[in-house]
This record gives structure tokens, sequence and C-alpha cells, in this order.
């Protein structure tokens, strides 16, 4: 009876024992879980995945959600609590706070500390690390048109469109209603496009627009692009320059809710070196790799993040 005692109490010690482990080979507890998600575009994947393998490296069991079309949307699932972290853009500090003087997001580094700051008091969210990276909301039009017409700026652009050049631009919804947006660039340069001049495509995939314009779809020949796209040059696109500096600085940063951050504080030791060292031509790079080698996302943040030795 002793013997049969002291079997089952072994029994209960190895339950215990391997129940608390990841089953890494290491025996440490397993951290989370930890819900991540991204937005519905070429960079947001990538982001999200960069994120997801990070976090999965260091220990944590991670629920993956599907990406979420708009900015509205993936930051009420985050405020609510339906996702935990998802990667971010420094800029959406003047939609997030409108109160806020606007020219506070037009620089880098006091743009990420207000919002930072902000975030963090009003609506317990810890922003991490940018990336060193502006992916700016802007418009690029077919480069065949550019130098027929001599459109290289915002100015000349919309000199063309009040001489009655024809334009049909593709973007998202958001680009086109969002008031840091569109109707930035129209009020500040002083043209209107109608409804019959805008495509409104789903999400904020900027690979869409931008083949909707190379190719000329429906009449499209102008599209919202990102800074840091990878496939303008290859669709031979040409980025026109904003030189009243309308638009905010959008670097991409990990954000998460606080009570997550509070429990593991280690997430801005795993990513902030990460998002470090995305520049603006690592980016164009990568998201080249998905939206013009057809790459898969995780196989490209995987590729990435073993290049620098972020991954072993």
């Amino acid at each position: 009876m002793k013997r049969l005692t002291l079997k089952l109490g072994l029994l209960v010690f190895l339950v215990l024992a391997f129940s608390g482990c990841t089953g890494d080979g290491e025996g440490a507890p397993q951290k989370g879980p930890v819900t991540v998600s991204s937005k519905a575009d070429t960079e947001g994947s990538l982001l999200g995945q960069v994120i997801t393998i990070m976090l999965v490296n260091n220990g944590f069991r991670v629920i993956d959600k599907p990406a979420i079309a708009g900015t509205s949307l993936i930051r009420e699932a985050l405020l609510s609590g339906n996702i935990d972290i998802y990667p971010e853009y420094t800029g959406n500090g003047a939609v997030f706070f409108p109160d806020i003087d606007p020219g506070t997001w037009k620089d880098a580094r006091q743009g990420y500390q207000r919002v930072k700051e902000l975030d963090k008091s009003r609506n317990s969210v810890v922003w991490l690390q940018p990336a060193p990276a502006n992916n700016t909301w802007a418009i690029a039009i077919p480069k065949s048109l550019s130098d027929m017409e001599g459109i290289r700026s915002l100015d000349d652009f919309a000199s063309y469109v009040n001489r009655g050049g024809f334009i049909k631009l593709a973007g998202s919804e958001e680009f086109i209603t969002s008031q840091v947006a569109l109707p930035a660039f129209e009020a500040a340069y002083g043209f209107s496009l109608s409804k019959d001049q805008l495509v409104a495509l789903a999400g904020g995939n900027t690979a869409q627009t931008e083949k909707a314009a190379a190719e000329g779809t429906d009449g499209v020949n102008a599209a919202m692009a990102y800074g840091t796209d990878g496939s303008l040059s290859a669709l031979d696109l040409v980025v026109l320059t904003d030189p009243r500096g309308v638009q905010p600085v959008y670097q991409p940063a990990p954000i998460v809710r606080g009570a997550v951050f509070d429990k593991y504080p280690e997430l801005a030791g795993i990513l902030d070196p990460v998002f470090d060292s995305l520049s603006l031509s690592a980016l164009q790079g990568l998201n080249a790799s998905i939206a013009i080698n057809g790459q898969n996302p995780a196989e490209v943040a995987r590729n990435y993040l073993v290049s620098k030795n972020f991954l072993k």
C-alpha cells in the first residue's frame, strides 16, 4: 500500500510539473495567450507576422487573428480587448486625438512621444519602439502620365485636375474620407475630386490600388500609395511629392493593451530591436517580396528575422 501511495504521488508530481511546460525542451512555463492582429494590407500582414513569430520564439502562446480592414475597426478591437497587440502608425495620432495641434504629427520624434503619452494616459495603450521609416499616405500616377503632363508634385497634380485633366483615383474608403488623407491634400493644394473620379476599394491594400492605376483598370490612373510600398517602381508609378508637408509622419510601431504590457513588460525587449531595424529600404524590399514576388508574409518575416539574427 505504501508503494502504491508513492507511485501515485510521483504520478501527480510529474503531471503538475509537465502541465506548466511549453514543450520546447527547456521546461519554461508558457506565457500568454496574446492575441495578435494587423491591418488588411501588405505591410500590416508582414508586421503582424513579425510580431507573432517573435512572441512564439520567446515562449508566448499566440492567437493569430485575421487582419482587420480599417484603422477605426482594428483600434476598437484593441480597446475592447478582442485583440492585444497590432502594428499601428504614429501619424494616426491625428485621428485618435483630434484635439492636439495637427503640426505635432509632422515631426517624427515629437509625434511618437505625444501619441505614446496620450494613449497611455487616456486609453491604457502602450506604444513600443517605432521603425525608422515613414509610411506616409501619398498619391501615385503612371510614369507615362507624369512625363506627358509634367506632373511631379501635388501642385502639378492640382493644376492638371483644375484645368480639366482626366483623373480617376483608386483608394480605400479611409483614404478618401479621412480628414488627414485625401481631403487634406485637396484643401492644401486647391483641387477637388468628384465621386465619379473616385473608386473606393475595400481595406487599405495599396497593392490593389497601385495595380489598378498601373493597368488602367476601369479608367483608373491615380492611386493611394504608401511611402514604404515595394511595388511602385516595379509598376512604373511615380509618387507625387508633397512640397507643402500636408501629411503626418507614419512610423509603424507595435501597440499593446496596457493590462497585457503590465503583465509582460518584456514585450518591449523582444520587439523594440526588431522594429528599430526596419528602415525605409528594408520595408520596401520586404513589401516587394510579398506584393511583387508573391511570397507568403510569414515566410518573408521569418527570413528577415533570421537574416538579422533575431531568430536562430
